[in-house]
């Protein structure tokens, strides 16, 4: 079976283009954990990613576009309920190589709920207003490969 890409506002494509590294992300923890990398180094990247990326978008998607549906929509509450979820298991230094096999389980099937049910909800609402200020206050970072110790190669 082949998979159709999904084609997605202009409005909101930096979000899923920031998503597709966030699925990087989870890869490259999974990928450490497999080969026995040293958990401080998994960590440190992984920190390093939510402050550099994954905080700001999870601000701009709670600030700006979960609104376009509505707070108190279920499918936004669960998008919250799963950002809080996620920021827990990002700070959580109790059980680190425990957080992190969480986390990269936890934030695939996020990115995965909101490319395929969420997103697409939004989509079906939002004006051209809307979508305009998102584009407006949303510009893509490219900071991605600033990161020198990869450990997942």
């Amino acid at each position: 079976m082949k998979t159709v890409p999904i084609k997605r506002s202009i409005a909101l494509q930096p979000l899923s283009r920031e998503h597709h590294h966030g699925l990087l992300l989870c890869w490259k923890i999974r990928t450490g954990l497999k080969k026995g990398i040293d958990i401080d180094r998994i960590k440190k990247y992984s920190d390093w990613f939510f402050k550099n990326s994954l905080s700001t978008h999870f601000n701009i998607e709670e600030e700006f576009v979960f609104p376009l549906l509505g707070n108190e929509h279920e499918l936004v509450k669960k998008a919250l309920t799963d950002h809080r979820r996620l920021k827990r298991l990002f700070e959580d230094t109790t059980d680190i190589e425990k957080s992190l096999s969480l986390l990269e389980e936890e934030l695939e099937k996020h990115i995965r709920f909101e490319e395929r049910v969420l997103f697409p909800a939004i989509e079906t609402i939002a004006n051209e207003k809307e979508l305009q200020l998102i584009m407006e206050i949303h510009s893509e970072d490219s900071t991605y490969e600033d990161w020198g110790d990869e450990f997942w190669k």
